[in-house]
């Protein structure tokens, strides 16, 4: 079976952010099938471009079976949303040329955000008369006009009526958590699987203490807090700003912020401002190096504003402390509390709290017993319930139903 995906923002491990898809498609080689991704070449986290003046490089890499075709993208970086449209219909009308090239094609998989891309894959599904799965990954435009990021009525009216037209027409729509199910139904999805999001849990060592990371950054024996991943306006960034200066008169505790977005900058000159010498500001990390970065954190936080629908979503990040057996302060209500507090893997403290999260990093830091117990427990947890392997079986199993359904 040969699955084409369209994935703007789609990550290697050797690139900071999320590889769920790069995981899933190691997986479907494995099993015999050729998946070929269409993506960028600008990093979809910090901005920066792979390969520079291209209008499309087919990339060498090490997994036979898997081509991935970069094509040209506008670059974007931390400026402002009409920017980021341009960026998005740029690679919607280049990937769908390069698409045009790729030969039978069994599957065409789109994913969103951004949803643009989507229709691209719905296109040349069409087109090469192939099934086209859509998979949401969280519930833009929804999201995006809750945050305020998305304003223009004209552009809200299009995203909805795109979004519909995606749900509606979509031969299958596969979404990572329960959360988002009610909403694509009402929305026209006539067919809805959950495949979880998850982690693959080999790549991170739960006895491991992350010394070579520790050492690098001068981070010593103090008890490291650890936030990584994007600096948006969705991440709520502020609110660890604040806790940590509640804990500054405890000074063995540090708090270390990897990645980028947006937001940075700005996060660095409130730091600056509040002179905050307990908070460590480092560079995004390729996945390949994230396991050594979760084995130096004694906590890590997840966080996103306290706004309804974000209580529908399934963070990757969550699932990536927990097998690294670290404890969760987790300041996200909803479907993801659930799975924290099932798992006895952090505390959960209310969004936009900072005093409930310094307490709550306060309490773990006081009880080394406890942290290392709710670690556990909470690797033992994604080991059964959130194993990468397992849902990629899962999908596999979906996309050959798929498959001979459509024929």
């Amino acid at each position: 079976m040969h699955i084409l995906l369209i994935h703007q923002a789609f990550a290697a491990l050797d690139e900071a952010g999320g590889t769920r898809h790069f995981e899933l498609a190691r997986f479907l080689i494995d099993k015999g099938h050729q998946v070929t991704i269409i993506t960028s070449p600008v990093s979809y986290l910090t901005g920066k471009q792979k390969y520079s003046g291209i209008l499309w490089v087919s990339e060498d890499h090490p997994f036979p079976g898997m081509t991935i075709l970069r094509t040209y993208t506008y670059s974007a970086l931390h400026r402002s949303f009409i920017h980021r449209v341009f960026s998005f219909i740029s690679f919607m009308v280049s990937s769908f040329s390069v698409g045009l090239t790729v030969k039978k094609v069994d599957i065409v998989w789109g994913t969103t955000p951004p949803i643009f891309q989507s229709a691209t894959a719905w296109l040349l599904a069409r087109i090469k008369r192939a099934p086209f799965l859509l998979e949401v990954r969280d519930l833009w435009p929804a999201f995006a006009v809750a945050v305020g990021v998305l304003r223009s009525q004209v552009l809200i009216k299009a995203s909805l009526w795109l979004e519909s037209f995606l749900y509606s027409h979509a031969d299958r729509v596969v979404v990572n958590s329960p959360g988002f199910i009610e909403h694509v139904s009402q929305k026209g999805a006539r067919k809805v699987d959950l495949v979880r999001n998850g982690v693959d849990i080999t790549m991170f060592s739960p006895e491991s203490r992350g010394e070579t990371f520790r050492k690098a950054n001068h981070l010593g024996a103090r008890f490291v807090v650890l936030y990584a991943g994007a600096f948006g306006m969705s991440n709520d960034l502020e609110i660890i700003l604040q806790a940590a200066k509640q804990l500054k008169t405890t000074p063995e505790i540090v708090f270390l912020m990897v990645g980028d977005g947006k937001e940075k900058s700005n996060l660095v000159k409130q730091a600056e401002t509040l002179r905050l010498d307990n908070i460590i500001f480092c560079p995004p990390v390729p996945k390949s190096e994230m396991a050594d970065v979760l084995a130096a954190a004694n906590v890590c936080i997840a966080i996103l504003k306290p706004l309804e629908l974000y209580k529908t979503t399934y963070p990757n990040k969550v699932f990536d402390y927990m097998a690294a057996a670290r404890p969760v302060v987790l300041a996200i209500d909803g479907v993801i509390r659930k799975v924290v507090e099932e798992a006895n893997a952090g505390l959960a403290v209310p969004p936009g709290n900072p005093e409930a999260m310094a307490d709550a990093i306060l309490t773990l830091y006081n009880s080394p017993g406890l942290a290392q117990q709710m670690g556990l427990s909470a690797r033992a947890y994604v080991e059964k319930h959130f194993n990468r392997f397992d849902t990629a079986q899962q999908l596999e199993s979906l996309l050959l139903e798929l498959r001979r359904s459509y024929a």
